[in-house]
C-alpha cells in the first residue's frame, strides 16, 4: 500500500484535497484514510510538564539541583 500523507483544510465538513494528489487519488479505487485532528490553538491545553517547566514550582525545605547535579553518577 502506498502511502500519501498531507496537511488539507475541512470545509463545511469536507476534506480538500491538495491539488499534487488529486489525480493519484482519483485513480484509486479503494483509499484507507485516518483522521489526525490538530488542536485549535486558542482552545489547546498547555500540557502539564511543559508547563512546570515554564513555571517551576519552589518547595520549602527541598534543595534546587542543577541538570548536572542531577545527572550527576559519581557516588556522594
Amino acid at each position: 500500500m502506498a502511502t500519501v500523507e498531507f496537511q488539507a483544510r475541512v470545509e463545511n465538513g469536507i476534506i480538500v484535497v491538495p491539488e499534487e494528489y488529486q489525480q493519484e487519488l482519483a485513480e484509486a479505487n479503494i483509499v484507507k484514510i485516518i483522521v489526525l485532528k490538530q488542536p485549535d490553538q486558542q482552545t489547546a491545553q498547555p500540557d502539564i510538564l511543559d508547563e512546570l517547566a515554564q513555571n517551576p514550582i519552589s518547595v520549602p525545605g527541598i534543595r534546587s539541583l542543577t541538570r548536572d547535579q542531577i545527572h550527576d553518577r559519581r557516588s556522594r
